[in-house]
């Protein structure tokens, strides 16, 4: 699907134009596109002028809620199918998103962005190889591409999610030029195609699952030996688990998850809010 390149509205950006107009302001300067860069924002009763093209004022907006333009009209970037999947804006630019209410990444103490190149890092991608499990918005696969990887293979099982990344200007465009190539994206359950990879394939892994009381086949002994199966000895894997209260949940999800990696064949230590595993085989 081609990538969206039309104004985002916040609650804040909304006001601050409408603000500017009526001031008497002839443009306005800021960011239609979550910080991803700032611009001269043509101003006027009817409503604004943003890369060339005229847009109405838009109705009312609600805060944590990020706004397109359809064609006709501005809408709230969520769709409800099986679940209700919204784009949440944050303070750092780059969003989250939620399902059902639940906040899929950290964006409270740091960027969701800052957050995931900070485990990207811990796999050292320039120049390898790499699987990414679950692709959710792609921040994994846009640092890994910034980082310079060789090639990244990313699957994201919910086509909603999918289509949040098309209005998402922080989410990585395969097709771009700036990808070159080197990101192949797939809709998909990564529990399901991972066993069409070939063996020893990959250098190394991100893996970003659901929590586990959503998707417990992605932390299952199984799926652990595909991971080991599919990459290569001596490479890193770092594996998402979040760090669940042991005392509500009754459960050491890290723990589990570093004894069934390393039976899988993996040596296997906290890092961050996850593991980082080693393949040993």
């Amino acid at each position: 699907m081609p990538h969206y390149s039309g104004p985002l509205l916040t609650r804040e950006t909304a006001t601050a134009l409408q603000r500017a107009a009526d001031a008497g302001a002839p443009s306005w300067a800021g960011s239609l596109d979550l910080g991803r860069s700032e611009e001269d924002v043509g101003l006027s009763a009817d409503g604004f002028i943003f890369r060339g093209q005229s847009y109405p004022w838009p109705g009312k907006v609600k805060d944590r809620t990020l706004y397109y333009w359809d064609g006709e009209e501005f809408l709230p970037i969520s769709r409800f199918s099986a679940s209700l999947i919204k784009l949440v804006p944050t303070e750092w630019g780059a969003p989250t998103f939620e399902i059902d209410g639940i906040k899929m990444l950290p964006s409270a103490k740091l960027s969701p962005f800052d957050d995931a190149r900070r485990k990207v890092e811990l796999i050292a991608p320039a120049g390898k190889t790499v699987l990414d499990t679950c692709g959710g918005l792609g921040y994994f696969a846009a640092c890994c591409l910034d980082a310079g990887v060789a090639q990244i293979r990313s699957f994201e099982k919910n086509p909603d999610v999918l289509w949040l990344r098309t209005l998402n200007p922080w989410s990585p465009d395969p097709d771009a030029a700036g990808s070159g190539g080197r990101l192949q994206l797939a809709q998909g359950d990564v529990s399901e195609e991972i066993a069409a990879l070939p063996s020893n394939s990959v250098d190394a892994i991100l893996h970003d699952p659901p929590r586990f009381g959503i998707a417990g086949e992605l932390y299952s002994q199984v799926f652990y030996d595909q991971l080991a199966r599919v990459i290569r000895s001596g490479g890193k894997l770092f594996h998402y688990t979040g760090a669940p209260n042991k005392l509500t949940s009754g459960r050491d999800v890290p723990r589990e998850v570093a004894k069934r990696l390393e039976k899988a064949g993996f040596k296997a230590e906290p890092a961050l809010d996850g593991v980082l595993a080693t393949y040993r085989g």
